[in-house]
């Protein structure tokens, strides 16, 4: 069985360094080497380039590096599977989730999970929906949370909930103190955004786009907290989530900007890799996303 030789491979293709992974693997550095040169011998070709001063995988090596990581994963979920055939749920599950998802909707379903499944290890990758993507599809989660698109063809979307935005602003802003405001009065404002890659800037350009909006300045910053703290100070409009203002709309820190025959909403969506779909705590996971959503729409929280 390769199994041992496939994960040594995987980490020294990411890390590009045979001492580092044996680090990380706890293994000697020889033991590192004969893995390598076993593979090469079985697959009969070069996985990497050496020198003294660096490593570069090779195309074959980029082939089997894809390959590897499916058969660790389907090797590892099958494992578990077997673990749990009694219909316990136990073991790890890799989540990961958007910033807005991640940071503002997901902590009460970990807490109702942590609660049911107490032998269920929850570990979570927060990022944006380009990077949560790219997780999935490369197997280092077993399901993701984005609320941006994607086109990757690798992996499986469903809906889960729909999600409001507003445009946002400090309360003294001139357009916070009307009762009513225009598309039009958004022209040549000042903007603050998440960073390109993320579902709620993504949404904001189709915004911009959509409306023939000039823009005056556009400040990108890869935090949620970061953009509202920066609104506060006086700063500009931006477009975000419900969830993400909330708090902050009661203390009064931030003000909606109502704008007149406009609403803005999206899609939050689940995504894996389909030979996690038959993995038991990605399905409980599902179940349990789905039964939160339903509990929302029906007007008790989440």
């Amino acid at each position: 069985m390769y199994y041992d030789a496939l994960k040594t491979f995987v980490t020294v293709a990411e890390v590009k360094n045979f001492t580092k992974t044996a680090e990380m693997l706890r293994m000697s550095q020889p033991s590192v080497s004969l893995h390598i040169k076993n593979l090469e011998k079985e697959f009969q070709t070069q996985l990497f380039v050496r020198s003294p001063k660096w490593l570069k995988i090779t195309p074959t090596g980029e082939i089997l590096y894809e390959r590897a990581k499916q058969m660790i994963t389907i090797y590892e979920q099958t494992r578990q599977d077997i673990l749990e055939h009694h219909n316990s749920i136990k073991g790890e599950l890799k989540i990961g989730a958007s910033f807005t998802i991640g940071e503002y909707i997901l902590p009460s379903l970990l807490f109702d999970l942590q609660k049911k499944y107490p032998e269920l290890e929850l570990q979570v990758i927060i990022g944006n929906t380009e990077e949560i993507t790219e997780s999935v599809r490369m197997y280092n989660v077993d399901i993701g949370l984005i609320e941006g698109q994607t086109n990757e063809n690798e992996v499986t979307v469903n809906p889960f909930m729909k999600d409001e935005l507003f445009i946002v602003s400090s309360p003294y802003h001139s357009l916070a103190c009307r009762d009513e405001a225009t598309i039009a009065d958004l022209q040549d404002q000042a903007w603050i955004t998440r960073e390109v890659g993320s579902g709620t800037r993504e949404y904001l350009n189709h915004v911009i786009r959509s409306n023939g909006l000039k823009i005056k300045s556009m400040l990108t910053i890869s935090s949620n907290q970061g953009i509202k703290e920066t609104l506060i100070h006086g700063m500009g409009l931006s477009l975000l989530s419900r969830s993400v203002i909330e708090r902050d709309l009661q203390n009064g820190n931030l003000s909606i900007i109502k704008l007149k025959d406009h609403s803005f909403t999206r899609t939050l969506s689940y995504i894996y890799s389909p030979i996690m779909q038959d993995k038991k705590n990605v399905k409980t996971f599902i179940s349990a996303l789905n039964r939160k959503w339903v509990d929302y729409k029906d007007g008790n929280e989440v």
